[in-house]
């Protein structure tokens, strides 16, 4: 959530980032008069309650007729100190209520528009031509087939629409893919972990995700938990209703878990092959650092993703995501899209997210600097989304004969396979 004395002393700026996100403006003044309300019932609360504590000294010393009448005041200020009480409760939940609601604040470089409005930073790696190579390109679910790496009618057969096996060297694919991105993540600093699959509501809410995000969450009723579609959301609640010391700071974790997503809305988009699907693993970056040192911190993890991309020798570009396709709790968002070949487009491999504060004041997560205890600055990147990378590698290292040259940064973790060959029929 954001700063409530920000919204307070600068209204027009929470507007224009609403108007940014193409979200509801008026919801920035019916949070300023739910916080006027709560402020004002505070106000008069209190003003009650020291009345009420006066007037208790003062009855004991009163005569019988002063005291008859401040009996009756008693009475009064009782039943007004618990109206006040009542209207000041409901003032601060409604407050909370519409604070959940805001998104955070777009950063003011952040283009201005939707899906479409995004502008590109850089391109990076060759694009095959396929052509002068003598031959058309396969799409991965077809090379999957061919290698015995990926079976999706079985996955529909045990789990439905847009679930999958790997097999054979497809599985291999994906531990060496976990493996060798764990090893990048750890080189430059970051904690392994292996984080819950299944959070409590608090966890999810306080990352953001069941506000515009809900509709794709995997809600557990019977044990009121939540299946994670990021292991963001644990790594950000790991350290929730807690106080960090400046000095620990930045704290770096790479998370790897399974993810769950509905994908809903996305009925006719990517049904072929393993590019949209509703259960994969993923190695996610995760920062803690102090709030000056965010916008710092986020071209790390993006330079990170580029060198991992890099290294799997696919050609990609970097976008800054327009204000209007960011999640409610990022600030500013890059994108890495990797060049699909039978695509014939760039489609999103990884992310990374400046979320500045808005998640640790959700969580209470705190930092100390001096004497000074304030809320510190969050940052996610994904590193790894196992099938849309499987699904790049397949198809941008393909060979005429249906095998797939395999990126050097792999083959130690492949046995030191050099080329993935088609499974004999």
């Amino acid at each position: 959530m954001i700063d409530l004395r920000l919204l307070r002393e600068d209204p027009d700026r929470v507007r224009a980032s609403q108007r940014a996100r193409g979200e509801d403006v008026a919801l920035v003044d019916s949070l300023l008069s739910a916080d006027e309300r709560r402020r004002s019932s505070g106000v008069r609360f209190d003003e009650l309650r020291a009345e009420q504590k006066s007037l208790g000294k003062l009855i004991p010393k009163a005569s019988a007729q002063e005291k008859a009448e401040l009996l009756k005041r008693a009475e009064q200020l009782k039943a007004d100190v618990k109206a006040a009480d009542a209207e000041r409760d409901a003032a601060d939940t409604e407050t909370q209520e519409l604070l959940l609601q805001l998104g955070n604040l777009v950063h003011p470089d952040v283009p201005v528009g939707g899906e479409e409005d995004f502008v590109t930073l850089e391109t990076h790696g060759e694009i095959r031509d396929f052509a002068a190579e003598g031959f058309e390109p396969k799409d991965h679910l077809e090379l999957g087939t061919i290698l015995g790496a990926i079976d999706t009618e079985r996955g529909a057969k045990v789990s439905g629409s847009r679930f999958y096996f790997l097999t054979g060297v497809g599985a291999l694919l994906e531990l060496a893919l976990v493996n060798a991105a764990i090893a990048q993540a750890t080189a430059a600093g970051f904690t392994p972990m292996l984080t819950p699959a299944l959070v409590r509501p608090q966890s999810m809410a306080g990352t953001g995700f069941l506000g515009q995000a809900a509709q794709d969450v995997y809600h557990l009723d019977k044990d009121d938990l939540y299946l994670v579609g990021t292991s963001e959301v644990a790594l950000a609640a790991y350290h929730m209703d807690e106080i960090i010391d400046a000095d620990r700071l930045p704290l770096r974790y790479a998370g790897f878990s399974p993810c769950f997503r509905r994908e809903a809305g996305s009925h006719g988009k990517d049904t072929r092959g393993i590019f949209r699907v509703h259960q994969f693993d993923k190695v996610e970056m995760f920062s803690y650092v102090a709030p000056e040192d965010s916008q710092a911190e986020h071209q790390r993890l993006l330079d990170w993703e580029k060198q991992w991309l890099t290294s799997l020798e696919l050609p990609f570009r970097v976008i800054d995501v327009a204000s209007a396709d960011l999640g409610s709790s990022a600030s500013r968002k890059f994108d890495c899209e990797a060049w699909i070949p039978t695509q014939g487009k760039y489609r999103e491999l990884t992310s990374t997210s400046d979320c500045t504060e808005f998640q640790s004041r959700r969580l209470q997560i705190r930092v100390r600097d001096g004497k000074q205890v304030k809320p510190l600055a969050t940052l996610n990147g994904t590193l790894c989304a196992v099938p849309r990378t499987i699904v790049a590698i397949l198809e941008n290292h393909q060979q005429a004969d249906g095998s797939v040259r395999v990126p050097e940064i792999l083959r130690p973790y492949l046995g030191g396979r050099e080329v993935l060959e088609p499974v004999a029929k």
